[in-house]
Order: C-alpha cells, then sequence, then structure tokens
C-alpha cells in the first residue's frame, strides 16, 4: 500500500483493535498462564490452530514438532509472512502478577524447573492472533497472501531451523518479505527499529574437562578438574579484552560452571557453560577457535588424562535487517507513530527469526516494541537508572498490557499493510 492508504487502513484498523483489546488481554493472560517449554508448545499451538481456523485460515499444525502456519489468500498481491515465537523459559516467576505462573516442568536435562513467558512470547503470540483476525474480517482493505507462522523453540535456537527441515519453504508460498517483533525494555507506547545487525550472533558451549578424582586430602594424587575449569573461566575472558578489537562489540560470559558433589572430594570432571555474543562473523569464528584453543591449553598444562569435551548447546545468526525493506517499514511506522518510532542501537540479544529469511533468501526486518511503564521508563531514564528495570529473561520481568498490547499489535498490521496491495 501507499502511505496514503496505509493511514486509511490504520484509521480504520485503530477503532476495530480498541474493540478487540478485551479478548486479546483474556488470551494473553491465559498463555501467560500456562507457560510450555520450547519444543513442548501443545496447548499454545492448539489454541492458535483453532482461533486461525475460526477465522478461515489453512490451517497446518506440528511443523517442526509444534509449529503452526496459517495461509489466508485474498487475490493477486505479495506473500506477506508474519512471525511469533511461542516458547517459554525455564524460570520462576517473580512478578507476583496475578495472572503469574505457577507452571512447573521438567527441561531436557530432566531436572523440574519453573516455567514462564518472561521473555514476552505470550504478547508476540497474542499479536499475531489478533493481527490475524483483523486481516481475516478486513479483506476488502487488502490484496495478496498473508502467511501467519507460529514457531517453536525460539529459546533453544532449534524452532525455526526444526520448521525448515520440516519442509515450510516447499509446503508454503515463497514471501515477498518477513516480518517479526519482540517486546523488549522500553516506553511502552513506542517501536524502534534499525537498518542492519539489531540483534547479535549467539553462541553457547558446553565443555566438560577430564581430570583424575582423589580424597581432598591427598590432592598430589589428583589431576583437579576444578583448578582447570577456574583457571580456563578466568583466561577465557582474556578473549575480549587482549583478542578483540575495542571497536567490535562482543560479549563472553560464563553462565555455569559445575563440578564435584563433596567438599573433601576432588571430582573427576567439570563442567564449563559458556555463552558469546557477537555482530561479526569473523569475530564470532576467532572467537570460538581461541575458546578451544585456550580450554585444550590449560588441560595440558595440568596433564589432564585427555582433551575436552566441546558440545554446542545452541546457535543464533545475526539478525541482519535488509536496508531497502527497513526504509519501507520505517516511513510507514513514522507516518502512524510520528514521534513513538525512533532508531535504536544494536541490542546484544539474539533470535533465530532470521532462518526463514536467510534460507528462503528475501528480506525480512525485525523491531522492538517498548513494553514498559511509561512513568517507570521516563523517571529511570531521568536518573541513570536503567538497567534497574527488570529485562527479559529476568523472573520480574512483567510487560504493562495497557499499551503494548494495542502498540504491538498496530506495529504488526502497519508492517503488514506497507507490502500488502
Amino acid at each position: 500500500m501507499q502511505l496514503k492508504q496505509i493511514k486509511s487502513f490504520n484509521d480504520k484498523m485503530n477503532s476495530l483493535i480498541d474493540e478487540l483489546i478485551p479478548e486479546l488481554e483474556e488470551i494473553y493472560k491465559d498463555i501467560h498462564r500456562n507457560p510450555e517449554l520450547s519444543m513442548e508448545e501443545f496447548r499454545t499451538a492448539k489454541i492458535v490452530a483453532d482461533y486461525l481456523t475460526r477465522y478461515r485460515y489453512e490451517v497446518s499444525t506440528g511443523i517442526g514438532v509444534t509449529g503452526v502456519v496459517g495461509i489466508l489468500k485474498n487475490g493477486e498481491g505479495p506473500t506477506v509472512m508474519l512471525r511469533a515465537d511461542m516458547d517459554a523459559l525455564p524460570v520462576a516467576e517473580a512478578t507476583g502478577l496475578p495472572y503469574a505462573s505457577k507452571v512447573k516442568a521438567r527441561d531436557e536435562e530432566g531436572v523440574e524447573v519453573g516455567v514462564s513467558h518472561v521473555c514476552g512470547h505470550d504478547l508476540h503470540v497474542t499479536w499475531l492472533m489478533g493481527a490475524s483476525r483483523l486481516f481475516s474480517e478486513q479483506k476488502d482493505q487488502w490484496k495478496g497472501t498473508l502467511m501467519v507462522v507460529f514457531q517453536p523453540g525460539e529459546e533453544v535456537g532449534r524452532g525455526a531451523q526444526s520448521m525448515i527441515d520440516d519442509g515450510i519453504m516447499n509446503r508454503f508460498p515463497k514471501p515477498a518479505i518477513i516480518l517479526g517483533q519482540h517486546v523488549m525494555v522500553g516506553e511502552a507506547g513506542t517501536v524502534c527499529y534499525r537498518s542492519g545487525p539489531i540483534l547479535s550472533a549467539g553462541n553457547s558451549l558446553k565443555v566438560k574437562i577430564f581430570g583424575r578424582g582423589a580424597h581432598g586430602s591427598s590432592p598430589q594424587t589428583s589431576i583437579d578438574p576444578v583448578i582447570m575449569a577456574a583457571a580456563t573461566t578466568m583466561r577465557l575472558q582474556t578473549i575480549i579484552s587482549r583478542e578483540v578489537a575495542p571497536i567490535e562489540n562482543a560479549v563472553l560470559t560464563i553462565g555455569a560452571l559445575q563440578a564435584g558433589t563433596k567438599e573433601n572430594i576432588i571430582p573427576e570432571e567439570a563442567t564449563l557453560k559458556l555463552n558469546i555474543r557477537t555482530f561479526d562473523d569473523g569475530v564470532r569464528d576467532h572467537i570460538l577457535s581461541a575458546v578451544k584453543r585456550i580450554c585444550c591449553a590449560e588441560c595440558t598444562a595440568s596433564n589432564a588424562p585427555k582433551d575436552p569435551e566441546f558440545t554446542t548447546l545452541d546457535s543464533y545468526p545475526i539478525t541482519d535487517n535488509d536496508a531497502k525493506a527497513t526504509a519501507k517499514l520505517v516511513e510507514a511506522f513514522d507516518a502512524h507513530f510520528g514521534d513513538r518510532s525512533y532508531e535504536t542501537q544494536p541490542a546484544s540479544a539474539s533470535e533465530d527469526f532470521s532462518v526463514f529469511g536467510r534460507n528462503w533468501k528475501v528480506p525480512y526486518v525485525f523491531w522492538f516494541v517498548g513494553g514498559t511503564d511509561p512513568k517507570i521508563y521516563l523517571e529511570a531514564k531521568r536518573t541513570n537508572q536503567l538497567n534497574s528495570i527488570p529485562s527479559n529473561h529476568s523472573p520480574k520481568f512483567a510487560p504493562v498490557i495497557h499499551p503494548t498490547l494495542k502498540t504491538g499489535l498496530q506495529a504488526m498490521m502497519t508492517a503488514a499493510a506497507a507490502w500488502l496491495d
């Protein structure tokens, strides 16, 4: 659509959105109360599939385990793909909300964990359900094909690829554009965008270090994996400080160091779990190589019985927004949101959203929707305390429903309208 048409479309949509918000609020609270871990989103997928069927989409389920795809054909025109992720996190919620999750489940290692939507995927699902209904009910306003994709397993970096592996590219029309959004810390009621890299690549590894166990009173008979793990942890920090140029953005975090069961037993092995974030493929490759070099060298220095064992936990590519498509999106956002639409800096979070665009070889755009109470956000900004606001993945992350629910729905509708005829 042209800008005049988009404005007219949005004006009509706004009143319909207001009527729809109470229904969407109930859907959101229900999904929030009933979160599901990655690749186990069966209840959420059924809610989505039933909703899409009600609004006359061609619905396909079970794609990449729990993925749902809805197709709405409406005459000649481009195919626009809208994507939302469905999975929750193994985090016990501590928001105190009346609709907070109390769900517990077993993770992939069999450990009982709290489960919650403290990343905001419940909002993502609700936004896309609302957009799906409105586009279905207003088919006289647009032409083309709308493809809505509800993706599993984003939090483990497998969901998008699982849908690709399950034939999504062969079973559905190739989109002209792929669009997605994420709720983040930011003033509720605003949207922000960026051309080029907006989210970092993310690589997570598990490193198992092998030693020789012994009684704590006889350390000379051991090869201590705890010492190796501690030395390795410290040395790994020098990769960013001494091997990556100061002008490059990169993060290396050791999120877990696990070894032993008792204070007077030197264990046989230790495990490190680490996470790497980068904005350049060359920097990523160098850091991954350096991690292996340092881990192996520390084990050799300690006379370890064998080399460490490396396991990839997850891998996310850079989310690199297409410049031309972003410019088109920005034009539509600025026309609709005015000064509530602005450019942002890249975030060091990671997403597998771009897997779809990379495999289909089509442009994609990803943007952020603010979810923080405006009074809280603006006061924190004024006092330079933005880092005090609970962010995504915090047990206390809790986007305000209003106006976040409406803003995200408006953003999704506006973005899609920019490409539909």
